[in-house]
């Protein structure tokens, strides 16, 4: 079963900042986000342990809990376990648990082996207060090991993780199993093997409007080739694309803030917004299932569906070629 006929849109919502990414985000506003995503419409929603060690997972559950099960797909993460014991973070500024500061404190291990896998995936069903997850995702393989140490760190998912996700899709106990990434070299090692056999990618900040070369040359034709697909995560490249200070979790470049100037004027021209421009651009690429958003605000979620619904002239992508703001093979709306 391929992602597109998993997914029921191709909108979704990322929940990173349910976990008090960056803030810490009042549990009111956390709830009535989720509840603005289903109201407008949303019926896809990613989450992982990882996001506030738990956090996020409690609260998009107790959200979700009087929603009909059938109504909905969930997705989480294996591969970052969250432990009962706990660690003082409030002097980390930045880092993996620095992003997550003021999440719960309980301390998350990079653990990839079938036993973590299986104990995740239990954890995760008890705070999503659901008796199933449709899709899951192996957490960062890549994410902060430089040089080919993270090599070690994919052979550990591969002898662990990747089996298990295996057998529990062939078993039916989940639909669909893949890698959940912000970095294209793991998602290429993995489509090299013969086995075990993904059913798609959840690729974060890696195919939007300001970082797009390397996957659409590197992953997409690969994963077109073989029939799979790619949720794509992160499509306001940590809000630098939308007016926000930072991209890849840290503060903006110079360099980027640039491009996203150049950009804006070009849809400001046009009359159209940038979120509506980096959905659109996303979900134009034929291997792409899904574009999962994140937010924190009731309010963003709408800003989310409008960009989404908004009508995108022609002479827009025109232009954004013209400038070369878009590598010249990355398909666009306007090629249909």
């Amino acid at each position: 079963m391929s992602l597109k006929d998993i997914l029921p849109s191709s909108l979704g919502f990322g929940a990173a900042p349910l976990g008090n990414m960056f803030r810490a985000i009042p549990e009111a506003e956390a709830l009535a986000t989720v509840e603005a995503a289903w109201a407008d419409g949303i019926r896809y929603f990613d989450n992982a342990p990882f996001y506030g060690a738990g956090l996020a997972e409690i609260r998009m559950g107790a959200a979700l809990a009087d929603k009909p099960r059938a109504g909905y797909v969930i997705s989480t993460k294996v591969g970052r376990l969250v432990l009962d014991e706990e660690e003082d973070r409030s002097e980390i500024s930045f880092g993996d648990n620095g992003v997550f500061r003021y999440g719960r404190p309980n301390k998350v291990v990079d653990d990839y082996s079938a036993e973590a896998t299986l104990k995740s995936i239990e954890g995760s069903l008890e705070r999503l207060q659901t008796d199933r997850i449709d899709i899951v995702w192996v957490h960062d393989v890549a994410q902060d090991f430089y040089g080919d140490a993270w090599l070690s760190v994919f052979e550990s998912a591969r002898l662990g993780a990747f089996r298990v996700l295996d057998r529990l899709r062939d078993e039916g106990v989940i639909k669909a199993w893949g890698l959940g990434v912000n970095r294209v070299e793991p998602i290429e090692l993995l489509l090299e093997l013969e086995q075990p056999r993904p059913d798609g990618f959840l690729l974060a900040g890696r195919y939007t409007l300001l970082d797009h070369d390397r996957a659409l040359q590197r992953v997409m034709p690969a994963v077109a080739e073989r029939g799979l697909g790619i949720v794509v995560g992160g499509p306001y490249s940590s809000g630098a694309l939308v007016g926000g200070p930072n991209f890849e979790y840290a503060p903006a470049t110079p360099e980027i803030l640039v491009r996203v100037a150049r950009i804006k004027e070009i849809a400001d021209r046009h009359g159209i917004s940038m979120k509506a421009a980096g959905l659109h651009f996303a979900l134009a690429n034929p291997v792409v299932a899904g574009v999962i958003p994140g937010a924190s605000r009731p309010e963003r979620i709408a800003e989310d569906s409008a960009a989404f619904a908004e009508t995108i002239p022609p002479e827009f992508w025109r232009d954004l070629r013209s400038a070369e703001l878009v590598n010249p093979a990355a398909p666009l709306p306007s090629d249909s």
